[in-house]
């Protein structure tokens, strides 16, 4: 039962515009992938960056999984200059059947044909939404093969998080699906939520026995609360009957007609006192123009005697005869305005004086004992008022005497322990058997992986030696994997740029010679630029002839994607990638050796 995925069209999807490019994958040889930028000038030996080789991987992942290869945004799938009608279409054949999904943007588009008969997995409330869950679902248990898998098995990229570089849960979870015990960590889930249910469950009945005790207990602090109210309610209530008491007393002891009258003489007090307010700040204000009336008096009867005299009161020069006369008549009437000025105020002033003096000559300010005159009008109502309250205040029973008395005939409810300690047992049990599916030394999970993880050594030690990686690398049976050389523990990280290069191809190449003989063969596989990042030469020669004997004696249809220009002489089959005007294209051409 081989997957063998045929062909990929493709339509503004990212740098492929509104003319749609196909890829024939139902071929069984290596191909090169090269290209060129005529946007940036570039030809066969020109610029080959950006014209859209991993385009293909990326929309390949897409058509099967809703996402591409890298963490790109959806909408960022959809070529910028067009915006709209992306379209991916990928066709492949697994068991028989002839499987086609069509996957799109702007509109949002995902359909899943089986032999040209279209299935209908979605649901009515997410119909619109042209991505529909139970679809990708469908498709993910059709493919049997995650995401993360696809990426190590189908498409390796550059981009791609290397196994080794991966947390540990991570690589257990991809290690886990590779050997086929993915299905204990199903049962495990499914264990886990059982367990979260029982655990539930004990929680819950031990809340309501804890909400029991708590009641027990605060039967007896709310009756002592209670209690506590109750004699504070008590001295409060004896508190406002005294008050009210004394309220009435003083009442009874005010004469309400001097109140009233003294109501009145403090309305003309309080009269008289904004009077004398206003009074001393007019007098204030008339000072100080009578002395500046003095002083106008004073100056103009010198200068009208220095006039006089025919001398300037500026100058003090001597005058001409004819401004002599005109000088004279104008001071003689600003002296006599002046002392009609001076008259005025110093009148005024006098005025002011003599009613401040009868103002201040007042009596004292009456004392009331009611804050206005209307509440002293209400003096009887208010007394009656008050009689009234007391006679109520006194009727008043204590409100806590009642709740005491009813708190004080509650049963203490019995705590029965049955249900929690059956609940616990029943909890152990599922934790005993979640640790024989999940624990490393379970000897399920030991089963199980003994009897994969030997090929899985194998494959890659048959890997690692064609590559000519000098290091010995293994998978133990606790899935931790362990790298030598000469007997010295080492790191992925401390592994050159090109070594681990063909480290992860090896691990790659393994990974998919397990998948293959335990689940099932495929037919196609990516290498993307991962023989051009620090292999040296002999790296490349060893990393291509694996390449070539895989496609050759495998039946492999294997796409290698690099930038190395030596390589074009080594393949029969090139898959030329063009941009030009902004936009991709694809064609196929052969290429033979001399």
């Amino acid at each position: 039962m081989t997957f063998k995925i045929q062909a990929l069209t493709v339509k503004n999807f990212m740098s492929v515009g509104n003319q749609t490019q196909a890829v024939d994958f139902d071929q069984e040889q290596l191909t090169l992938v090269l290209g060129s930028n005529l946007d940036l000038g570039g030809d066969d030996t020109g610029s080959r960056n950006g014209t859209g080789k991993t385009t293909i991987i990326n929309a390949l992942s897409y058509a099967l999984y809703g996402q591409a290869l890298t963490n790109i945004k959806k909408e960022n799938l959809i070529n910028k200059i067009n915006g709209k009608n992306m379209l991916v279409t990928v066709e492949f054949k697994k068991a028989g059947f002839n499987y086609r999904i069509e996957r799109g943007r702007k509109p949002n588009i995902l359909k899943l044909y089986i032999n040209e008969q279209e299935i209908e997995t979605t649901t009515a409330e997410d119909e619109s939404q042209g991505d529909s869950r139970e679809t990708q679902k469908y498709i993910d248990g059709m493919l049997g093969m995650s995401h993360t898998m696809f990426k190590h098995l189908v498409a390796l990229n550059t981009y791609t998080e290397p196994f080794l570089a991966m947390r540990a849960a991570d690589q257990r979870e991809v290690i886990e699906q590779l050997l086929g015990i993915t299905i204990l960590s199903e049962k495990a889930e499914s264990l886990k939520n059982h367990i979260k249910d029982s655990k539930d469950k004990i929680n819950k009945e031990n809340f309501r026995i804890e909400g029991v005790k708590t009641a027990n207990e605060n039967v007896q602090k709310s009756i002592d609360s209670l209690h506590i109210k109750s004699a504070a309610w008590g001295n409060r209530h004896q508190g406002e009957l005294e008050n009210l008491g004394r309220a009435i007393v003083n009442l009874e002891s005010v004469d309400i007609e001097a109140e009233l009258q003294a109501h009145k003489d403090l309305a003309i007090w309080s009269e008289n006192d904004r009077r004398l307010t206003q009074l001393r700040k007019q007098k204030a204000t008339l000072e100080t123009a009578v002395v500046q009336a003095a002083k106008s008096v004073d100056r103009y009867s010198k200068d009208y005697d220095m006039l006089m005299s025919k001398t300037c009161p500026s100058c003090k020069q001597g005058l001409q005869d004819h401004n002599h006369e005109d000088m004279i008549e104008e001071v003689s009437k600003n002296l006599v305005d002046a002392n009609e000025y001076a008259s005025k105020v110093t009148h005024d002033y006098g005025i002011i004086v003599n009613e401040i003096e009868a103002i201040v000559n007042q009596p004292k300010k009456p004392i009331v004992f009611y804050d206005t005159e209307a509440e002293a009008l209400g003096h009887k109502n208010n007394l009656s008022n008050l009689e009234k309250s007391l006679l109520e205040k006194a009727s008043e029973s204590n409100p806590f005497d009642e709740q005491i008395q009813e708190l004080q005939q509650t049963a203490i409810q019995e705590i029965d322990w049955t249900v929690i300690n059956n609940l616990t047992k029943l909890k152990d049990h599922q934790e005993f058997l979640l640790k024989l599916l999940t624990n490393k030394d379970s000897f399920i999970r030991k089963r199980i992986i003994d009897q994969n993880l030997t090929y899985l050594n194998r494959r890659l030690s048959y890997y690692i030696d064609k590559l000519g990686l000098p290091h010995q690398v293994i998978f133990q049976n606790d899935l931790s994997v362990e790298i030598t050389q000469l007997g010295q523990d080492l790191d992925f990280d401390n592994l050159s740029r090109g070594e681990r290069n063909r480290l992860i191809l090896s691990m790659s190449f393994a990974f998919r010679d397990v998948w293959e003989g335990l689940y099932q063969p495929i037919n196609l596989l990516f290498i993307d630029e991962l023989v051009d990042s620090g292999m040296d030469s002999a790296g490349v020669e060893a990393s291509l002839a694996v390449l070539k004997k895989m496609a050759r004696e495998r039946n492999k249809n294997i796409y290698l994607i690099s930038h190395k220009d030596e390589l074009q002489g080594r393949v029969n089959n090139v898959l030329r990638v063009v941009k030009e005007n902004g936009f991709t294209s694809y064609s196929n051409s052969l290429e033979y050796v001399n």
